[in-house]
């Protein structure tokens, strides 16, 4: 196994973690890679519904990082926390090669999927399907709650502006990480805006994915609500 990848390395509740550059957090000591928001079948739902019409590779290069970086950190176990599939029908929507790439990387893992607002489920496919799980004194759920302490989540796809450019990032403070979306074609919400900031400490941070490596800078905010 050969990783050149210069994670973000993160103390969090006793634990120590990797925010990769990826968008994916890694725990060595479990073995544990988590993601969040892969969308799986974006432009195939669209399609179905109507939309604009999206160019039909977005999950075969979701499945391609994904698949980088479970060979990269050896994980035996992976957490989906929620939005996995744009929506139920997705699942069903996915040409059968995409979808035998997804067994395959499945096959001999603990794989976990959590159930996010796209994709409720549980949906017809193999794996564990929990609502939340906890590991170690962490929670993993797809929606931040308020409140919360040692919680790992996604949903709200963060992303931050630097040197005139816009990054995944993950949020993170002292009592939550929400990681970034894992999938092509999710778009993004501004860290400043008010529905994340406010769930944030004034201590947070934002980890920049892209690239090599993972970076933090502190995490812009605009709301005067921050503790």
């Amino acid at each position: 196994m050969s990783d050149t990848v210069a994670s973000y390395p993160l103390s969090f509740h006793g634990h120590r973690l990797e925010a990769r550059p990826s968008g994916a957090l890694f725990w060595p000591e479990q073995g544990l890679l988590v993601v969040s928001d892969l969308h799986l079948g974006k432009s195939e739902r669209m399609a179905r519904r109507g939309g604009s019409l999206l160019p039909p590779y977005e999950t075969r290069e979701t499945l391609s990082r994904l698949e980088a970086e479970v060979s990269a950190t050896g994980a035996a176990r992976i957490i989906c926390l929620g939005d996995s599939f744009d929506d139920a029908a997705a699942l069903d929507g996915l040409d059968a090669p995409d979808r035998l790439w997804l067994l395959r990387m499945m096959a001999g893992r603990d794989w976990i999927w959590i159930a996010g607002n796209h994709d409720a489920g549980p949906l017809d496919i193999a794996g564990s399907h929990r609502s939340e799980i906890r590991e170690g004194g962490l929670v993993f759920r797809h929606i931040a709650e308020a409140g919360a302490q040692a919680e790992v989540s996604g949903h709200y796809h963060p992303k931050a502006r630097l040197a005139g450019r816009s990054w995944r990032c993950f949020a993170c403070d002292p009592n939550r990480i929400i990681l970034p979306a894992f999938g092509t074609y999710t778009g993004g919400l501004w860290c400043d805006d008010p529905a994340l900031s406010d769930l944030m400490t004034k201590a947070a941070v934002a980890i920049l994915c892209g690239g090599s490596s993972a970076r933090a800078i502190p995490m812009p905010r605009a709301s005067t609500k921050a503790r």
